[in-house]
């Protein structure tokens, strides 16, 4: 793909023009020249800023006088959020690159500051440590492949949360989801693990099956149904209905393409717990010793191989509580259940993907582990949201 550079001067930050004109006359179509004013718009372009509220359309004006380009883009609100954003001062580089004939790409060319450079990826090839607005599987169709080590989301559930999603119906879900676990599959690292939160719908006195079919059809795309997590909510919305219980538990589908993945046990374990005092203080001849299964199982154990540790290995249930204060959108989980999995599966310095970020409580966990990450979400007031959450 075609792009060039140019410098930010004083000039250009205070009054928020990008001097395009280093770009010259070829590398914008010649229908985007417009006239000198708003009622003289030339064919608009896509401008795809990292880190910004996306698209952004606009055409490039000409001068009244002398009817030669102005070299600026018409619409420029967005260049001070922009400069901010990045914390760009005079004298940096933006790299404007060409993704096709109306559609650019406006990135730091020297990445943020204070964002590393680890796997050779920068903000020229992708957008890391920030938010975008805009459908995931559009926005995640321009990513390279293979670039992702960890996914960690929770999509609209079916018919669920209407004003804020607009609910997609049961029946419609697995149609509606695929193409987008396509474009995860395909940035997805083969070491890299993906964690989908979900939860069936009660539909006419019955659970749907919907997350079912689900794993099916994306065993066929090509994942691995790797592992299933429980998360019990422990303070879960109290209630009484005729043919059911309070619902206490939530899935968090473990998907791989591979069956060899980053995986850091050690970063996860929980404290043995005081029932370790009282059970390893005298302990028997059979607690010596593997003792095999009463049932003829196969399973056994040995109660002395947990003296002098601390710490053990979870179970794959997170007891965990849900976010009571939901800072303003209809579906937050607490921030300790992408932590959990951020620690679980990736190591410092790697790239957490939420495609649907909603208020921004993945990339808020990632970025307090010392992860980089990108948040997509289509709402442009969860957008707003996410980018004051990981900004705070």
């Amino acid at each position: 793909m075609e792009s060039r550079v140019i410098r930010l001067t004083a000039g250009a930050i205070k009054n928020n023009k990008l001097n395009i004109r280093a770009c010259g006359p070829d590398f914008f179509p010649k229908d985007a020249l417009g006239g000198c004013s708003k009622k003289q718009v030339g064919r608009e372009i896509t401008i795809n800023a990292v880190g910004l509220l996306c698209p952004i359309k606009t055409d490039i004006p000409i001068e009244k006088k002398t009817g030669r380009p102005r070299w600026i883009f018409r619409n420029r609100t967005w260049v001070k959020e922009f400069v901010r954003y990045h914390k760009l001062r005079p004298d940096d580089a933006v790299r404007i690159t060409r993704i096709d004939e109306r559609t650019y790409r406006v990135t730091p060319e020297n990445g943020q500051r204070g964002a590393g450079s680890r796997h050779g990826l920068t903000n020229g090839s992708l957008p890391v440590n920030s938010i975008i607005c805009g459908d995931c599987e559009r926005v995640l169709a321009k990513f390279p492949e293979n670039c992702i080590d960890l996914i960690v989301t929770s999509p609209p559930y079916a018919e669920s949360r209407r004003q804020t999603y607009g609910g997609i119906h049961p029946d419609k879900y697995v149609e509606w989801f695929l193409p987008k676990s396509e474009q995860f599959l395909r940035v997805l690292k083969p070491t890299g693990t993906f964690v989908l939160n979900i939860k069936e719908k009660v539909i006419k006195g019955e659970r749907h099956t919907y997350v079912i079919e689900l794993i099916l059809q994306m065993k066929k795309q090509g994942w691995l149904w790797t592992e299933e997590f429980a998360w019990h909510k422990k303070n879960c919305y109290p209630g009484k209905w005729a043919n059911r219980f309070r619902d206490a538990w939530e899935r968090c589908l473990q998907f791989n393409k591979q069956k060899k993945f980053t995986m850091h046990q050690e970063e996860v374990m929980a404290p043995m717990g005081d029932w370790a005092k009282t059970r390893l203080r005298n302990l028997s001849q059979t607690d010596r010793r593997r003792d095999e299964s009463k049932v003829k199982s196969g399973f056994g154990k040995n109660v002395s191989n947990w003296l002098g540790r601390e710490k053990a290995y979870p179970t794959n249930v997170l007891h965990l509580a849900t976010e009571c204060g939901n800072k303003g959108h209809s579906a937050t989980f607490p921030l300790d259940l992408p932590k959990w999995f951020i620690k679980l599966f990736t190591a410092k310095g790697d790239i957490v993907l939420d495609p649907f970020v909603g208020s921004g409580t993945t990339v808020v966990a990632a970025k307090q582990l010392g992860r980089r990450y990108i948040g997509i979400d289509t709402n442009a007031e969860f957008f707003e949201m996410a980018k004051a959450s990981v900004f705070r």
